[in-house]
């Protein structure tokens, strides 16, 4: 699990511990206290990414499963970012999945059992995506990678993604605002609220395991319902008067 210390990631740890399964994740920076086996990893740079893998099989004898879940973006204009922050978010959010996913091939085609690889990409690849340009463009490009590396390392190995919605984790209010704006965005999805990360770590989960067993090049939505367009909260066709 990369990215797998604080909101959706520690969700997706826990869910998976919960399971029964021996969670290894990572992080750049090491992080105390955590129940679970953690390695140093900057999964933009090849060579980390080859020791983290390595240290993994050495350590535990073999890697069912990935979940690329390091990723983010900062809020910036298109016009006003710079050429080195677009090429800087693509990397960590696009190149880096791709690059740890490569690793973890490597390995899983060695087992009897192959493995199962799965990547946190999000709703921002499938609308439109102001203020975060490079990361929607990571993110969709996210999604054709998952059917790509499906078709070209199947057998052995499963790839799918998760195009994941709004959630609520300690970072909510940097991005939604105060409670009250909070409560005013989670209004918009048809579901009445954001995401809790332990959702997005079942999803996660269910596409890993055996009940997935035939589910492969697939972007599973964990959205709440998605969004609504915005013309039938301004039209007034179809509604009560």
């Amino acid at each position: 699990m990369t990215g797998g210390v604080r909101g959706v990631g520690a969700g997706i740890s826990a869910v998976f511990g919960e399971q029964g399964a021996t969670v290894v994740t990572c992080a750049r920076h090491p992080v105390e206290g955590l129940p679970y086996d953690f390695h140093a990893c900057d999964v933009r740079d090849e060579e980390s990414v080859a020791r983290l893998i390595h240290d993994i099989v050495e350590r535990h004898g073999r890697l069912d499963v990935v979940v690329n879940n390091a990723g983010g973006s900062p809020y910036a204009l298109a016009a006003e970012a710079t050429p080195k922050f677009h090429s800087k978010i693509i990397e960590l959010n696009l190149l880096a999945p791709l690059l740890v996913s490569q690793h973890a091939n490597a390995q899983m085609q060695t087992q009897p059992r192959g493995g199962s690889i799965v990547s946190v990409s999000s709703i921002s690849g499938r609308r439109p995506s102001p203020g975060t340009a490079a990361y929607g463009a990571a993110k969709a490009g996210v999604e054709n990678m998952t059917a790509t590396l499906a078709v070209e390392w199947a057998p052995k190995v499963r790839v799918n993604a998760l195009a994941v919605g709004m959630v609520e984790t300690e970072l909510s209010e940097m991005f939604y605002g105060d409670a009250e704006s909070m409560a005013a965005v989670a209004a918009t999805v048809p579901l009445g609220r954001l995401a809790r990360p332990a959702e997005i770590g079942w999803a996660a989960a269910f596409l890993a395991s055996d009940a997935a067993s035939y589910i492969s090049g697939a972007t599973l939505a964990v959205h709440g319902g998605g969004e609504p367009p915005p013309y039938l909260a301004a039209s007034s066709a179809n509604k009560n008067t």
